[in-house]
């Protein structure tokens, strides 16, 4: 994959679809649906997932595209290929509460090289440059000139004093009981693929998922985190948490700073 190529495209098409979002995020109404895995999905959603994934077949026609929007027809299964999720926290879109993103990333043999997180409603943008670094942008976000940016860097942390970052939406006994092994200094809740971000500029420490995710949840956000020196791994054994499985459904991870000393499941 020619990345120089790559990241201005994934950046367009994440602001543009972010703009489409925003215009019905700020309407007086929107239609609420819920698809056959009983997940909700809004006009928004669909939107986006219709001009990204118009942009990204005409960009790169030749390289597989997974979409959640069109998940049921990803039938073929590969370990490079392009993964979008249009409106990652529809939860917290329908709610109005601001911590959704859309997501645009690069998989190549199982792993996310390159990636965006746009977060529209927090005026916050995350991706990795051509040279696999991390960057946050700082606006104005226009989809054809990129704005000033600032390198991000996870942090060195203190496991006597860690920062948490946990689901919004999701967060149960299970996950509480996980943090509790750990020596806390704070602990917060974010939206989508934000809890990624947050550990990757260093605002968390860890970020552990003791729930279901699918691939094109976690992809960009963990290819921003790896660009950041970070690192995603299974709950299980600790292993990297690698990409293109049976139905792009993910295992229980944690997403961390390096420094941190991981506990056992």
């Amino acid at each position: 994959m020619n990345y120089d190529a790559l990241i201005p495209v994934i950046r367009n098409l994440a602001i543009e679809a972010g703009n489409r979002i925003m215009e019905i995020y700020n309407s007086d109404d929107f239609d609420v649906k819920v698809k056959s895995d009983d997940s909700p999905v809004t006009a928004a959603d669909e939107a986006a997932d219709a001009l990204i994934s118009a942009g990204l077949r005409a960009a790169f026609p030749d390289v597989m595209l997974v979409t959640e929007e069109q998940s049921d027809s990803h039938a073929a299964r590969g370990d490079t290929f392009l993964i979008v999720d249009p409106l990652d926290g529809t939860k917290e879109f329908i709610h109005r509460r601001g911590d959704f993103t859309v997501n645009i990333a690069m998989v190549e043999k199982g792993v996310p090289t390159r990636g965006v997180v746009y977060a529209p409603a927090k005026n916050r943008m995350f991706l990795t440059l051509a040279d696999g670094t991390s960057v946050e942008e700082t606006g104005p976000f226009d989809p054809e000139t990129m704005g000033e940016t600032t390198a991000i860097r996870v942090a060195d942390s203190d496991n006597a004093a860690l920062l948490v970052v946990a689901s919004k939406s999701h967060r149960d006994q299970a996950t509480d009981d996980y943090i509790g092994k750990y020596q806390v200094k704070d602990s917060k809740s974010a939206g989508s693929s934000l809890k990624f971000c947050l550990v990757a500029t260093g605002e968390a420490d860890i970020y552990p998922r003791v729930g279901r995710t699918m691939e094109w949840d976690t992809a960009a956000g963990h290819a921003v985190l790896l660009g950041a020196g970070g690192e995603v791994v299974r709950f299980d054994d600790h292993s990297p948490l690698a990409y293109g499985k049976e139905g792009f459904a993910n295992p229980f991870f944690i997403a961390h700073a390096p420094a941190v000393e991981l506990k056992e499941a």
